[in-house]
């Protein structure tokens, strides 16, 4: 069974999915922050790819694209990277980028080497679900590989359900109208949205993201979801000072 699929069988609650960019911040990094995540017990790893021009992305993701492009990194580079991991673990690993790259790698091409490798599935933020149904669906079911839809407070109830429908892995909610790495309290607009998630009875699991960094935001999220991704505070622990190690324990320990 797909790993993802298989962890939300065996789990439905207090999820933890950490995002970091793959070769940042150093272009060797990527293994073994997949194996100390993994060692640390989360749940979930999603495995940014570098990417010139990151739509959705606030300052400190884009920086640390920028870096790990700096650093050579390249999508060749990042499936031998996950090949390495797999060696260590057997977490659920999906990769989040842009149509764009697929698209330069050949879709085909690119999807069958992520599951050769060891990647269990997608988040491609700007691919239509038109165009996923149309050219996709298909191969990616043929493969064994999920994908995960976004929603914003802005997106229709008839979009959410088509999301719903489509997603294999889970519901990326996205908790505000806003880029990622944005601070500060979950408000009482953005409980009310996720009450209205909730009210819906999705078929699909959840996961909040965008602007979740410590343990209260995690803790909330947990409370309206099956749980939360943490993105731009985890990379900006990693570029601090220290061992790789400790600032990944250190930082884990400040959210669970």
């Amino acid at each position: 069974m797909n790993r993802v699929k298989h962890l939300f069988d065996k789990k439905d609650r207090d999820i933890l999915n950490v995002y970091f960019t793959a070769g940042h911040p150093q272009l060797d990094d990527t293994v073994d922050i997949i194996r100390q995540l993994s060692h640390e017990g989360v749940d979930l790893v999603e495995v940014g790819m570098p990417y010139s021009d990151p739509l959705a992305d606030g300052k400190t993701i884009q920086n640390s694209s920028q870096k790990a492009l700096e650093n050579g990194m390249k999508l060749d580079i990042l499936f031998a990277q996950i090949k390495e991991a797999r060696e260590y673990t057997n977490i659920p690993i999906i990769l989040m980028g842009y149509y764009n790259q697929m698209i330069q790698y050949g879709e085909a091409a690119f999807l069958e080497k992520a599951k050769e490798v060891g990647v269990d599935g997608m988040i491609i933020p700007d691919l239509p679900m038109e165009i996923y149904v149309q050219a996709y669906r298909n191969l990616f079911e043929e493969l064994g590989l999920t994908i995960s839809f976004l929603i914003t407070p802005e997106t229709s109830e008839e979009r959410i359900r088509q999301a719903d429908k489509l997603s294999s892995g889970f519901i990326y909610v996205v908790s505000k109208s806003s880029i990622t790495g944005t601070s500060g309290a979950i408000s009482g607009e953005q409980e009310e949205y996720f009450n209205r998630l909730e009210a819906m009875n999705l078929d699909s699991p959840t996961l909040i993201g965008f602007g979740i960094y410590d343990q209260s935001g995690y803790n909330t999220a947990c409370r309206h979801a099956n749980g939360a991704i943490i993105g731009s505070a985890f990379i900006r622990a990693l570029e601090s000072d220290g061992k790789l190690s400790d600032k990944i324990v250190s930082f884990l320990s400040g959210i669970r």
